[in-house]
This record gives structure tokens, C-alpha cells and sequence, in this order.
């Protein structure tokens, strides 16, 4: 994918926020804005599935137009290993997706399906993937906080792969990129070991308010403005 000739960032989707407004105008300082989820409102992934399309910031996100937008949901995966049945699983994914991408004003929307857990789920999950994907247009993605099979995740048709670079270097793996994107998921600019332009900046997770205070929202947008510059400087 091409985004203009631009270092492009955003972020994983949870904040430390509790006043939605002030959760949206932070997300929209970012070149692709994400929508906010917020856990001490009731954003967290497994509570929000159980009524879809049902998350805080939704209609004042919906309030604003955007170029290119990045909104994510809970996988598969990761709720049929917390026990929800398969076709309830894709379900309900299905309608969480559908509430949000109603009536978004967006040119481009990147869907990211977030399985933190992948690596160790034991069942194939691409055809969940595709079910989901293929129902809305989308540019799609899986997020992954831990280890996983990247070399299956290389190999699926998911376009863009975003993960912990601060922790794990994909680039080892025999089928490493296989011409997709990479959401790089940085500390600092040398964790995006194999930054291409396509590439996407992010940090390594979401900001669980149990790990980040609102005022370390800002450390981490100068963290990844600093980096888009620097890389844009290494590359010309």
C-alpha cells in the first residue's frame, strides 16, 4: 500500500482516557486516525463483543470526516478461546464492524482484527479471517501483541501485519513480508528493522489504562512523530 509518500502512523485502539471528546481529538493528531476504545468506560475487547457496535467514542468519531482511517475489532480467535462458539464468534464480529463502518465518513478504512493470543490458539483461523474481511472494503490486518506463527501469518492474505517490534524480529522468518505491509510496533525508530515505505508506525500495544496515565499519551505521540521523522530522514 501507498500512503501518500508519507511516514504514516497511528496507534493499537485502547486509551487511558475517560472524556471521550478529548479521546477523539488525540486520535485525530494522528496521520491515520484510529477510533478510540476505552476501557474505563467499557471499551475492553471482551466487554464490548458482548453488544456490539456498542463502544464510547463511536458517535462523536462519526461527527468527523477522514482520508484514511484505522478502526479495529476483537478476532476470531481470541473469542473462540475465551469460549464463545465459532459461528457466534464471527457474528457478532460481523455486526461489531458493520455498526462502526455505518455511516463512517472515510475515503480508506483499515480494519484490524486484534488476536493478541494467536501464537498459541491451536486452531486454524484464516477462514475467520477471510469470512470477515470479505464482507466489508476494507484494507485488512491482523494485530498481534504476542510470539506467533509469523510464517503462517506471511502466507495468509491479510495485507497488513502489525505486531510488537520492540519484543519479536519477523525478519528471521523464511517467509518474511511475502509483499505485505507491516505495522511496525516501536519504542523507538531501531525496532522498525525493515521499515519500507507502505509501512505503518504504531506502539508495540494498546494503552491499557492500567499501564498509562492520559499525560503519557502525549510522551507516546511524540515517541512515534520523532520516529516517522527519523526514518523519513535515514530514507530521503
Amino acid at each position: 500500500m501507498y500512503w501518500g509518500g508519507v511516514y504514516m502512523f497511528t496507534q493499537i485502539g485502547s486509551l487511558p482516557h475517560v472524556n471521550i471528546k478529548d479521546a477523539v481529538e488525540y486520535s485525530r493528531r494522528h496521520p491515520i486516525p484510529f477510533l478510540p476504545e476505552l476501557p474505563e468506560l467499557g471499551d475492553s475487547m471482551l466487554d464490548y463483543i458482548k453488544h456490539p457496535g456498542k463502544l464510547s467514542c463511536l458517535d462523536e468519531f462519526k461527527k468527523h470526516e477522514f482520508k484514511k482511517v484505522k478502526i479495529q475489532c476483537v478476532g476470531p480467535a481470541t473469542l473462540i478461546s475465551s469460549g464463545y462458539e465459532q459461528n457466534d464468534a464471527v457474528a457478532r464480529i460481523y455486526d461489531h464492524v458493520s455498526a462502526i463502518v455505518d455511516g463512517l465518513q472515510a475515503e480508506q478504512v483499515i480494519l484490524f482484527l486484534d488476536e493478541p493470543g494467536i501464537g498459541q490458539v491451536g486452531f486454524g483461523v484464516e477462514m475467520f479471517w477471510s469470512a470477515i474481511f470479505s464482507a466489508f472494503d476494507v484494507i485488512s490486518g491482523i494485530h498481534v501483541c504476542g510470539n506467533a506463527d509469523w510464517d503462517e501469518l506471511f502466507t495468509s492474505d491479510v495485507e497488513i501485519i502489525s505486531f510488537d517490534a520492540s519484543q519479536f524480529d519477523i525478519t528471521i522468518y523464511p517467509q518474511y513480508r511475502n509483499k505485505k505491509c507491516i505495522a511496525w510496533g516501536i519504542n523507538g525508530e531501531g525496532d522498525a528493522k525493515d521499515f519500507q515505505v507502505g509501512d505503518l508506525l504504531t506502539l508495540p500495544c494498546g494503552m491499557s489504562p492500567k499501564l498509562c496515565s492520559v499525560s503519557d499519551c502525549e510522551i507516546a505521540l511524540n515517541k512515534l512523530k520523532f520516529s516517522a521523522q527519523q526514518l523519513s530522514n535515514y530514507r530521503g
